[in-house]
């Protein structure tokens, strides 16, 4: 991977909820362009309110949160231009079709109609939707829309890519398409910031890792540096 600047900046990150739950607390790291970062903790760590303040979902309580070089408090609208985003709950329209769902997702986001047609016909053919293109979306199974659900985070190729949980729902040959899709637009140039709880995947897919407990930054690094700072190339986390 060649660092080609910086994607993501987050300064001293802070979120505290109104009866004195703490979700981040003081969290500080910055992603590199083109770089897939995966952050790796157990349920209740922080990665989704995290990952919801990146995308301009939610307001943080203190701190300084940048995507592309933008503020996420100051300049959302800039900064919704930039991202493509696939949360844990599936958002696709039940009354459209697969492949409407794709095309409609491009058009919003301005991708002109011939670039979106290739797009979709890419991701249709990729995340193995071809078979179920011109079926409804609310007759999917759970598996094949959280499909369609990453297939719209991706038809209108957006500078930084954001997956909360991304292979919830997946089976193993559709994990093993996601992956390769996403070292595909990451040598592309798209940074990707995934959350997950399995160290595994984080090994297989992330360039570096950070590790969050607690609302608190724990490590950053690559896998290997990671799992060789515990010895016997593997890390466990308490979940």
């Amino acid at each position: 991977m060649e660092n080609q600047g910086t994607a993501i900046e987050v300064e001293e990150l802070t979120k505290a909820y109104p009866g004195g739950k703490t979700a981040l607390a003081g969290v500080s790291c910055v992603v590199n362009r083109g770089e897939i970062f995966g952050f790796l903790g157990p349920n209740g760590s922080g990665k989704t309110t995290m990952v919801r303040i990146l995308v301009t979902l939610l307001q943080m309580t203190s701190g300084v949160a940048r995507v592309g070089g933008f503020d996420t408090r100051d300049q959302a609208d800039r900064v919704r231009e930039l991202i493509g985003y696939a949360g844990q709950s599936v958002g696709v329209d039940d009354d459209l079709t697969v492949g409407e769902n794709l095309v409609l997702g491009g058009v919003l986001h301005g991708v002109a109609r011939d670039d979106v047609r290739r797009q979709v016909d890419l991701l249709l053919d990729v995340l193995s939707l071809n078979e179920v293109a011109d079926a409804r979306a609310g007759r999917l199974s759970g598996g094949l829309r959280r499909r369609l659900d990453l297939a719209q985070a991706l038809v209108h190729r957006p500078a930084v890519l954001f997956l909360d949980e991304p292979t919830t729902g997946l089976d193993p040959q559709s994990r093993n398409a996601l992956w390769g899709l996403l070292r595909h637009v990451s040598e592309n140039g798209t940074t990707v910031f995934l959350t997950t709880q399995y160290l595994e995947e984080a090994d297989r897919a992330c360039d570096r890792v950070a590790i969050l407990d607690e609302g608190r930054l724990v490590r950053v690094g690559t896998p290997g540096d990671l799992k060789d700072e515990v010895g016997g190339g593997r890390l466990m986390l308490s979940l």
